[in-house]
């Protein structure tokens, strides 16, 4: 299978594949709201640390490719740092939203039915977190891993959902049904069993 930047990714066990989602530490690009108290060098130097243990967690999961989806701009750095240790791919676009998008719509092809984006920053996950949100892939489309600020630290699906990761649409149209399901009930059925799933997985953190 052969992506964008030169990147040839064959898998021997492509039913389940975690992605991590990352940047090159580069000062002034990650984790920039601690740049407020501390030097940019300690913020890359902490960013890099942080990418390296996410990367040894995920490859200690048995049974389960790792792969890293980064911007264009950073695959060169991120190969150079990273090696041969697992395939770096440029995701098509800029921000989070295209990065996610891109992950789907590269790793969630037929056959590889269970695909979990995962941020760069959360090496402290206990593994069966990971392997929790990977068996629920069996029996839910889509499974979150919410986080306290509003944001999500992991997300899993079965195939590539185009307009899932659309700034706002997504949340309104969520809003709208749960007071109204009967506007659409397939769709707020959906909607139902995704909620169902993160409570699922807030449940297992704890």
């Amino acid at each position: 299978m052969e992506f964008s930047g030169q990147t040839t990714v064959c898998f021997s066990h492509p039913n389940r594949t975690l992605v991590i989602m990352a940047k090159a530490p580069k000062p002034g690009m990650v984790k920039t709201r601690l740049t407020e108290s501390l030097p940019s060098p300690a913020v890359t130097a902490l960013y890099r640390c942080l990418l390296e243990d996410t990367l040894a967690l995920a490859k200690s999961l048995t049974s389960v490719e790792v792969a890293v989806m980064c911007p264009e701009s950073d695959q060169a750095e991120l190969v150079h740092l990273l090696g041969d240790t697992v395939p770096v791919v440029a995701q098509e676009g800029e921000g989070l939203a295209a990065g996610l998008t891109s992950v789907f719509r590269r790793f969630a092809a037929p056959g590889r039915q269970r695909v979990i984006a995962f941020n760069s920053d959360s090496p402290h996950l206990a593994p069966s977190v990971l392997g929790s949100a990977f068996e629920m892939l069996t029996t839910h489309d889509v499974v979150v891993g919410p986080t306290h600020d509003g944001g999500y630290y992991l997300v899993g699906a079965k195939a590539a959902h185009p307009s899932l990761f659309e700034g706002g649409s997504m949340g309104l149209l969520a809003r709208e049904l749960r007071l109204a399901p009967g506007k659409a009930p397939r769709t707020a059925g959906w909607f139902g069993e995704w909620r169902q799933a993160v409570a699922e997985l807030r449940r297992r953190e704890l």
